[in-house]
């Protein structure tokens, strides 16, 4: 059964300065700002968050949904989704906008500057959500904001459980909008930084959000693995070492594929974490949100 996947579908354009951000901005001088970086290298990469969960799901055998926009120049993205076996119907396509895109420059120091257009982006709740008895699962993952509120409010309606991983867009909402997401969700999943934003704008623990209707509470640490809160009690999952870190671009949104993998076939959320943590380990060692190579068979899948 099709996992459905509300979220982004970006380019990524990926730059690196061979220096220190810190060398050429000047803390005295940010009134007057005004640099420019030489950036020797470039690579274009598919991204979104939308597109880097679908692309591990269908690698771990999983059936994407994709729920998102793309531009006049979103054709070569629909048929990379289409080559895993992602069902693209839901994708809506605005030939007056460009898919969304991000530009950043990362430093030697892994600091990173980057510029985000939303283009087609902000039309995505366009696209509504209907009941159907096919849907296992959905994940509310970064998006535009009316997208990721209408979508929500939909899946509730149908009756579809859901994660809610606010990402990067949790700044978009305040206490009320994220009590109310909370509210509809089955599941949370938030970084440790989003976890103490949430906790802080909700005015709600992180024990006090497991012991309600929610199935579980999921906080990813990196490295060190994730903490997942059920009824009160914290299971620390351990993470996995990673072969190398080549880089992070996109772990996130690869463990929220293998999140809804497991979800969709009714395992234990904890044992559903433990793969989220292998795969997370694969993706950092590659470049690129859509580029680790996964063998079911060596994960005894």
């Amino acid at each position: 059964m099709p996992a459905l996947i509300c979220g982004s579908l970006a380019f990524d354009t990926i730059t690196v300065f061979p220096g220190r951000f810190a060398q050429q901005i000047l803390p005295d001088q940010l009134h007057i700002l005004n640099v420019s970086f030489l950036v020797p290298t470039l690579r274009r990469e598919f991204g979104g968050c939308a597109g880097n969960i679908a692309y591990t799901l269908s690698r771990l055998g999983g059936e994407p949904l994709v729920m998102a926009a793309v531009g006049a120049d979103g054709d070569g993205y629909l048929e990379r989704l289409r080559s895993w076996g992602a069902s693209t119907e839901f994708v809506r396509v605005e030939p007056e906008s460009y898919t969304a895109q991000a530009i950043i420059i990362t430093d030697t120091d892994n600091n990173q500057i980057t510029a985000f257009h939303p283009g087609a982006m902000q039309s995505a709740h366009l696209t509504k959500i209907a009941p159907r008895a096919d849907i296992r699962v959905a994940i509310i993952a970064p998006d535009g904001r009316d997208a990721m509120l209408q979508h929500a409010a939909q899946l509730a309606a149908a009756g579809i459980p859901f994660v809610f991983d606010p990402g990067q867009g949790l700044p978009m909402f305040d206490g009320a909008e994220l009590k109310n997401f909370i509210a509809q969700a089955s599941w949370v999943t938030v970084n440790d930084y989003e976890a103490r934003m949430l906790c802080e704008r909700t005015g709600q623990s992180l024990e006090a959000l497991s012991h309600s209707h929610l199935n579980g509470v999921v906080v990813t640490l990196g490295a060190e693995g994730c903490d997942v809160w059920q009824q009160g009690e914290c299971l620390h999952v351990a993470g996995i070492a990673a072969t190398q870190v080549v880089d992070p671009t996109g772990c996130g949104d690869a463990f929220r594929g293998a999140l809804l993998y497991g979800l969709e076939r009714g395992w234990p959320l904890a044992r559903c974490v433990e793969l989220g943590n292998r795969i997370g380990a694969l993706k950092i060692a590659c470049r690129g949100g859509q580029n680790h190579a996964i063998e079911t068979a060596t994960l005894g899948l």
